[in-house]
């Protein structure tokens, strides 16, 4: 779709909303109702008319092209360029994992060991990578969706297994509020992406929680990371002592 015609799309809408026809329209900018139709039925105008339909609506062409941004698809995941590109600058991975993780500018800065102009620089890097929309006074929004995870076989999880696993299971998981478990059954398929679902629901919980006591003071909070996983899988040590299926 062209960028006119989600132009033309986002302009329906805000007709919509401000409760205005295509009669009210055509009677503001001296056009007949039939004509106004057309024009909105092609999805084509010139900008000199999207500017005379703005202002019936009073509203800028900044505002509307906001609106078009706001209601783009998101993305599930990146492409295999966009990882290897964010995971090949440590300060770019971090700072993009505390994008994903919603941290505000002011967060970021007073946190980790960024001057403000480094800061804005590795954001407008993660702009460019179509991972957030980069926004006046340092603001962003997220281009990925509540659902977006790493390519499973990608450079962000390739990474995380030679660089991080160990690192993060190599703790006693006996603190408050900590957990881990290691459970092994045989069960259906349906069971297991039942259960899958769940544990997505569980990240989701987490997630929402996160953002919902942003605000609460720092010494209230701690930093939690919650690591996921459910596989098909056998421990290697134990491959060999596995006896073969019975021939048919």
């Amino acid at each position: 779709m062209s960028t006119t015609q989600d132009l033309v799309l986002a302009l329906k809408a805000e007709l919509r909303t401000a409760g205005l026809t295509y009669a009210d329209l055509a009677t503001a900018l001296g056009m007949s109702e039939s004509s106004v139709k057309r024009v909105f039925a092609k999805a084509d105008m010139p900008l000199s008319r999207i500017d005379e339909i703005l202002r019936v609506l009073k509203m800028d062409f900044a505002e509307l092209a906001r609106k078009v941004v706001d209601t783009q698809p998101l993305a599930h995941e990146l492409t295999e360029a966009q990882e290897a590109a964010v995971v090949a600058d440590r300060r770019l991975l971090l700072l993009a994992i505390c994008c994903l993780s919603q941290w505000s500018f002011e967060d970021m800065t007073k946190e980790y060991i960024f001057s403000d102009a480094e800061c804005i620089k590795y954001l407008a890097r993660l702009d460019h990578l179509g991972i957030i929309e980069l926004r006046p006074l340092n603001r962003y929004r997220l281009k990925v969706s509540k659902g977006f995870r790493w390519l499973p076989h990608g450079p962000v999880m390739r990474y995380f297994r030679e660089h991080v696993a160990a690192d993060y299971l190599s703790g006693g998981f006996d603190g408050d509020g900590e957990l881990i478990m290691l459970v092994h059954g045989q069960i259906t398929k349906s069971l297991a992406a039942t259960l899958v679902e769940r544990l997505q629901r569980v990240g989701q919980d987490f997630a929402r929680g996160h953002v919902a006591e942003h605000k609460l003071p720092d010494e209230q909070r701690e930093s939690y990371t919650l690591l996921v996983g459910m596989r098909t899988w056998l421990f290697a040590a134990f491959r060999d002592l596995k006896r073969a299926p019975p021939r048919s």
